[in-house]
This record gives C-alpha cells, sequence and structure tokens, in this order.
C-alpha cells in the first residue's frame, strides 16, 4: 500500500504510568498527555519524531517477557527497534543511567545493536546501522 507514509506510533501496555514515565524520560521521551481515552492511554514523543503510546491497563510486570523468555514462541511484536547515529555514546547513557544492557553489542550485517529491557520487560533495541562505503 503506497499510501503509507512512516510508522505512527507504537502501543506499549503497561502497569504504571509513573515508572514507565520516569524509564522513558530517562531515554529523552518528553510527556505529551495522559491518560485519556475510555481504555486510558498517555503519549510520550522524543525530539527525533518517535511517539509512543502507553497503554495503561496492565497487570504488575512479570520477571520476564511472554513473546521472548518463554520456552514456547508466541507470535506478536517482540520489540521496537530505535536507530541511533552513535552506538558507544549510546553504550556509555545507558551505563550512566544504570540501565542494563541485556544484550550486545551484537554485530549483525546490517550493523550494531544492543538490547535494554523497560520496567515491563518490553524490549528495546538501540540499532546503528552499518555504514555505507562510499
Amino acid at each position: 500500500m503506497k499510501q503509507i507514509t512512516r510508522v505512527n506510533h507504537l502501543g506499549i501496555r503497561v502497569h504504571s504510568l509513573d515508572i514507565s514515565r520516569a524509564f522513558y524520560e530517562k531515554l529523552g521521551f518528553k510527556f505529551i498527555v495522559g491518560p485519556v481515552g475510555p481504555e486510558p492511554v498517555a503519549i510520550m514523543e522524543h525530539a527525533s519524531g518517535v511517539n509512543i503510546n502507553f497503554i495503561l491497563n496492565a497487570a504488575a510486570p512479570a520477571d520476564s517477557n511472554v513473546l521472548m523468555d518463554e520456552p514456547v514462541k508466541k507470535a506478536g511484536y517482540t520489540h521496537v527497534a530505535l536507530e541511533v547515529n552513535d552506538m558507544d555514546a549510546v553504550v556509555t547513557q545507558l551505563n550512566e543511567l544504570a540501565i542494563e544492557i541485556t544484550e550486545g553489542p551484537v554485530v549483525f550485517p546490517t550493523g550494531s545493536s544492543v538490547f535494554i529491557r523497560d520496567p515491563d520487560c518490553n524490549v528495546i533495541e538501540f540499532h546503528q546501522p552499518k555504514r555505507k562505503s562510499v
């Protein structure tokens, strides 16, 4: 469908707005509004244009992610990959913020990545694309 122009937002079901908001603010997201609507939702946005909708009706977080950590793999979205332009700086900042890197840096044919978990065990990948040779 050629009318699609970009991803508009990412929806993440979370247990606590206060805890999730504080975590994502460490990553540079700004609180926009919420909770609003019948389900209720809160919205945060990064200066890069990445927009997150927190769906505020999850049970208390478990120690694992049902889509990533269980032996029987279920269908569903497993993570978001946020593109970065300086992986070394990202790793340094994550360490300074005491945010645990759960995997990486990992080198892929497409670039390098590190992975973290948010307070609800949702996986976030920071990906620096491989530089194209000129």
